[in-house]
């Protein structure tokens, strides 16, 4: 049974930073592109960092030069550290991974970033 279980969510000011945790079990980790998205109220779900399985990474241009998406392998685990948070960046943050040859993709549960004075 594949499992993604984030973590590091919460509430920051303006300007703070939060680090976002997803570790998954079930899956041969590093064969996996892994992905942080998210979704604000109203707002469709959208691509926020990508790291592949070769380590090669893609952000989107709301957040480059803010967010750093990284993985350890060895932990089954990706990480999102997000600096200088804003509050265009509350939402709820999902992870995930893709196996590019199966097409498989699977989820994590989400977790609420807000940020707020």
């Amino acid at each position: 049974q594949v499992q993604l279980v984030e973590s590091g969510g919460g509430l920051v000011q303006p300007g703070g930073s939060l680090r976002l945790s997803c570790a998954a079990s079930g899956i041969i980790f590093s064969l996996y592109t892994k992905g942080w998205y998210r979704q604000a109220p109203g707002k469709p779900r959208e691509l926020v960092a990508q790291i592949t399985s070769g380590g090669n990474t893609n952000y989107a241009a709301s957040v480059k030069g803010r967010f750093t998406i990284s993985r350890d392998n060895a932990k089954n685990t990706v990480y999102l550290q997000m600096n200088s948070l804003e509050p265009e960046d509350t939402a709820v943050y999902y992870c995930n991974v893709r196996h590019i040859m199966l097409d498989i993709t699977y989820w994590g549960q989400g977790t609420q970033v807000t940020v707020s004075s």
